[in-house]
């Protein structure tokens, strides 16, 4: 499996500690030929273009000196992960959506991974005010690793929460991708990969509907179904049974939980991308799970994903 070859990682403009930037050297610290990494910032100040006593090279003077400003900042607080056998570049742009100007330095730099920093949105924000972490998870063609934790716990887990019931191309492609990710930093991270899968519940009404149908006979079809599926996953890429789990319940809560229980260090999603109403009022699931774990998140789109912004589309 090949390493990232471009590693795209968004600053933290609240923290002087930079756990993207960190993670990232993590990740290529022991690769022979590691990734060039890109510490990338979108600034905007509305005052600046609101100056009507300003001209417009004044205004751009203004501007150049702010993101110098910030320049020299990202170049500080940065000092400390740096390593000599890494390439670094810092990039700094005036854009007043800080997620399109993320996405379009991935289409113009041409990168492979984004990261970046995240934390614990409350209900109402997350439900109305869609902030970057949502937009990046809909629209970023290229997989985006949220760190939540500064350290990884050492010889820790991953998991890779697949979909193994469905015979829908998409989630099979998403499997396949989520298992290829989740090898590949389980050996850069030196980590174990765990395989978790969850089928749905036996609905309550049915039995009440259907007096003759028997709701443990199907519930052990329905399991054995995601057994078997799930053996030839794990088999196909040598992965042991013990390294995996197939759970009944929704995936909001059984990631979390299995999360907890083995304590995970990266949890591995597909997430399929939403535009419109739907996006801002239904999160999908990677979204529902995401604020209920207290580790990494790796999201990932299915093969042909084509990014509502991108400028070739």
């Amino acid at each position: 499996m090949n390493s990232y070859k471009n590693i795209l990682v968004v600053a933290d403009v609240n923290n002087v500690e930079q756990s993207a930037l960190a993670r990232a050297f993590q990740i290529v610290q022991d690769l022979p030929d590691p990734a060039p990494i890109t510490f990338f910032l979108s600034i905007y100040d509305f005052s600046y273009d609101m100056t009507s006593m300003l001209s417009s090279e004044e205004r751009d003077a203004m501007r150049r000196g702010v993101i110098q400003q910030r320049e020299e900042w990202m170049k500080e607080v940065a000092q400390p992960y740096l390593n000599d056998g890494v390439e670094f570049n810092i990039k700094v742009v005036w854009h007043h959506r800080p997620y399109e100007a993320i996405i379009g330095e991935v289409f113009s730099g041409d990168h492979d991974i984004v990261l970046k920093a995240t934390r614990k949105h409350d209900a109402l924000e997350s439900v109305f005010f869609t902030p970057t972490d949502w937009h990046l998870l809909r629209k970023c063609p290229c997989p985006v690793l949220l760190v939540k934790n500064h350290d990884w716990p050492v010889n820790g887990n991953i998991i890779a929460s697949v979909h193994v019931g469905s015979e829908n191309t998409t989630h099979t492609a998403l499997n396949e991708s989520m298992v290829n990710q989740g090898l590949k930093f389980s050996k850069q991270l030196n980590a174990e990969l765990f395989l978790v899968n969850s089928y749905p519940v036996t609905p309550a009404n049915i039995t009440v509907e259907l007096p003759e149908f028997d709701p443990t006979s199907y519930s052990d079809a329905v399991r054995g179904f995601h057994l078997t599926a799930m053996k030839a996953l794990r088999q196909k890429y040598g992965i042991d049974e013990e390294h995996t789990r197939v759970i009944e319940g929704l995936p909001e809560d059984v990631i979390p939980k299995t999360a907890k229980e083995i304590d995970a260090g990266l949890v591995i999603l597909g997430t399929t991308g939403r535009t419109g109403l739907s996006a801002v009022f239904i999160g999908n699931t990677a979204e529902n799970v995401i604020d209920k774990i207290n580790c990494d998140v790796l999201a990932l789109k299915p093969e042909g994903f084509i990014s509502p912004l991108d400028p070739n589309s």
